[in-house]
C-alpha cells in the first residue's frame, strides 16, 4: 500500500459520522444510496511523552475519554493527579497527551511497552493475567434507587443517542441520578470508550460517580464492572446480559449488576438491596 492509498491519510477526525454510498442488492434490481457511517481513528494516550497505548475510539469527546481512561485503568488514583491534557492531531488520528507525576509515570512505563488495541478494547496496556484481573476496593452502600429510575434511565439513554440514531453502530453510557434522569451521556464505537468518557466527563466537572448510577448499551462484560467500580459506582445496568465473571466482580466489590434492561423490565445478578420497591407497588 502507498502513502497515498492509506485509508487514514487526511482523516478529518472532528467529524464522528460521516455519509458514504453504496450500492443496495435486490433480487429484482440493484440500486445506488446514501446513508451515515460511525467514524472511528487511531488515538493514541501519551504520558509525559511516552507513547502507552493506542485504542481505536469515535472522534468525539477525547478529553473526556483521556480523563477517565487514565482513571479506570489505575494510571493515577485521583483527578488531580492529571495536571495536563491536551488533544494533537496526528497523521492518521489523534494523540492525547497528558502530564501526570513523574512517579506515576514511571510505573507506567515498568509495566512495559505501548500496545495497539482493537476498537475499545478493554484491556488495554495490560500485559499479566494479574493485572487484567484487577479487583477494586470494595464501593460503598449509599445508592438507593426504585425501579422506575432504572425504566426512566434506559428510556432517556436511547432518546440520546444521537449518532447511533443514523448508524447503528455505535454504543452509548450514560451517567443517571438516583431518580433515573440522565445527566451525562457519551457514544463511541467502543463501549469501554463510552464508559470511559463518561467517567471522564463526572471528573472534569467534580461531580462524584457513587450519587448515580451508571447505564450502558452493550453487554456487562467485568471490564465494565471493574471500571466504573474503580471510580465508585455502586450499580451497573446494561440493555444485554452479563458474563459470569461479570457477576462474580460485581459480587466481590459489591456493586449493582442489572442485565436485560429493556422498557419496563431488567434482570438484578447482584446487589438487590440497592433496588427499592416502587411506592405503586404493593
Amino acid at each position: 500500500m502507498t502513502v497515498s492509498e492509506h485509508p487514514l491519510l487526511g482523516l478529518g477526525y472532528s467529524r464522528p459520522v460521516a455519509t458514504r454510498s453504496f450500492v443496495r442488492l435486490a433480487d429484482d434490481a440493484d440500486s445506488q444510496a446514501d446513508a451515515d457511517v460511525a467514524e472511528e481513528v487511531p488515538v493514541a494516550l501519551v504520558y509525559n511523552g511516552r507513547p502507552h497505548v493506542v485504542v481505536m475510539a469515535t472522534p468525539l469527546d477525547l478529553e473526556d475519554l483521556a480523563i477517565g481512561f487514565t482513571l479506570t485503568e489505575r494510571i493515577v488514583e485521583a483527578p488531580s493527579e492529571i495536571e495536563r491534557v491536551a488533544v494533537v492531531r496526528a497523521s492518521h488520528g489523534a494523540e492525547l497527551q497528558l502530564q501526570i507525576p513523574d512517579a506515576r509515570a514511571a510505573r507506567l512505563a515498568e509495566h512495559g511497552r505501548g500496545l495497539v488495541s482493537r476498537t475499545g478494547c478493554g484491556l488495554c496496556g495490560v500485559e499479566t493475567i494479574s493485572e487484567a484481573m484487577r479487583v477494586p476496593t470494595r464501593v460503598g452502600d449509599r445508592l438507593r434507587i426504585h425501579r422506575n429510575a432504572l425504566w426512566r434511565a434506559s428510556t432517556e439513554l436511547s432518546a440520546r443517542q444521537e449518532l447511533n440514531a443514523t448508524t447503528n453502530t455505535i454504543h452509548a453510557a450514560g451517567w443517571a441520578l438516583p431518580d433515573g434522569t440522565m445527566r451525562v451521556v457519551k457514544e463511541d464505537v467502543g463501549r469501554h470508550n463510552a464508559l470511559d468518557k463518561v467517567l471522564g466527563a463526572l471528573a472534569r466537572e467534580r461531580i462524584d460517580p457513587a450519587s448515580g448510577f451508571v447505564v450502558v448499551t452493550s453487554r456487562a462484560s467485568y471490564e465494565l464492572v471493574q471500571k466504573a467500580a474503580t471510580c465508585g459506582v455502586e450499580l451497573l445496568a446494561a440493555i444485554s446480559r452479563p458474563t459470569g465473571l461479570a457477576i462474580r466482580f460485581a459480587e466481590s466489590v459489591g456493586v449493582t449488576l442489572v442485565g436485560l434492561l429493556r422498557g419496563r423490565t431488567a434482570n438484578v445478578y447482584a446487589g438487590m438491596a440497592r433496588i427499592l420497591e416502587d411506592r405503586t407497588r404493593g
